[in-house]
């Protein structure tokens, strides 16, 4: 569950840098449900990732320097038989192992 509330959080917080309605940290943490310290440490986080997040003191919001986008994403979908035989680990794995131990 954890994967899910870190991509719903980072997608929030690109929607709220994007429309320059973070507020000052503190707020801005406070709307994600984390600390502040963990609120820098994301922004860091992404900043090293290319997003070029700034903070305006005057305006009190984070904001992006230039228009960006972040796009995080999870699908899921089942595997069709070749993907399956094709996937390495796991339940293909013991797939493959017990289809040509049987023969």
């Amino acid at each position: 569950m954890k994967t899910f509330e870190y991509v719903e959080r980072i997608n929030l917080m690109h929607q709220l840098i994007k429309e320059q309605r973070t507020g000052r940290p503190e707020e801005f943490a406070k709307r994600l449900n984390l600390s502040k310290a963990r609120l820098f440490q994301l922004i860091e986080e992404l900043r090293l990732m290319g997003a070029p997040i700034a903070y305006s003191r005057f305006l009190e919001t984070y904001y992006y320097t230039v228009a960006y986008k972040i796009e995080v994403s999870i699908h899921f979908k089942p595997l069709d038989d070749q993907e399956l035989l094709n996937t390495n680990g796991g339940y293909a794995a013991f797939t493959k192992l017990h289809l040509f131990s049987s023969l």
